[in-house]
């Protein structure tokens, strides 16, 4: 599913976040990515779902060289191939639960407000979809992120950081939904600091000074 080969990327002449990196991730596997601040966690989770260009390498994600494709056809990789999750949830504060997951959709070209109500029900927001994110925990704005990542209904999941932000009871429910996602045939990679969720995946890659350990 995901095939990298000596990926470097670099900032300016002096940063170096990524050195030379190759791996694979077979289709339907939990991959962790794990390593301290800084070592290139979040870049290379930023390579693999089309929101950054390696400055050399190659990078074949679902049979595609996406490093090969243009911003717009990139955008388009994107949005027909990878849902992402983020640490910091993103949702517009003024439109509710059900809003928030169906504005994923208008990017798709799509509308439909029974597909978006499925999303967060399977989620367990079933019974929240017309509050705001104001009024709604922590945990139940990640569900309602994961739902909008759903929407498309993705090969890979992509997910920096997706229990940061949570308590223990709240982050119990996110890796609850991560499990059922990787059941259904999903590829999860997922960056994290927490060791107890890189051993519920099938398989760590560690991270240090932009290079693979």
């Amino acid at each position: 599913m995901i095939a990298a080969r000596n990926l470097i990327k670099r900032y300016g002449d002096k940063t170096c976040a990524l050195n030379n990196v190759s791996f694979d991730i077979r289709e339907g596997e939990w991959v962790t990515i794990m390593g301290a601040s800084g070592s290139g966690k979040t870049t290379l989770l930023n390579l693999v779902g089309c929101l950054d260009i390696p400055t050399s390498g190659s990078l074949r994600v679902n049979g595609v060289d996406v490093t090969k494709l243009g911003k717009k056809e990139r955008t388009r990789f994107r949005r027909e191939n990878v849902g992402w999750v983020f640490q910091q949830f993103h949702l517009i504060p003024h439109l509710s639960a059900l809003e928030n997951v169906m504005i994923a959709q208008y990017f798709h070209s799509i509308e439909d407000e029974d597909e978006a109500r499925d999303a967060l029900s399977r989620v367990g927001m079933g019974h929240r979809m017309d509050h705001l994110p104001s009024q709604l925990s922590g945990g139940e704005q990640q569900r309602v992120c994961i739902a909008r990542a759903l929407i498309n209904e993705p090969k890979i999941i992509l997910a920096d950081e997706p229990t940061g932000n949570l308590d223990e009871e709240n982050e119990k429910h996110i890796l609850d939904i991560f499990r059922n996602l990787h059941k259904e045939g999903r590829t999860l990679l997922i960056v994290t600091h927490n060791p107890e969720i890189g051993e519920i995946g099938e398989r760590v890659i560690r991270i240090s000074h932009g290079r693979i350990e």
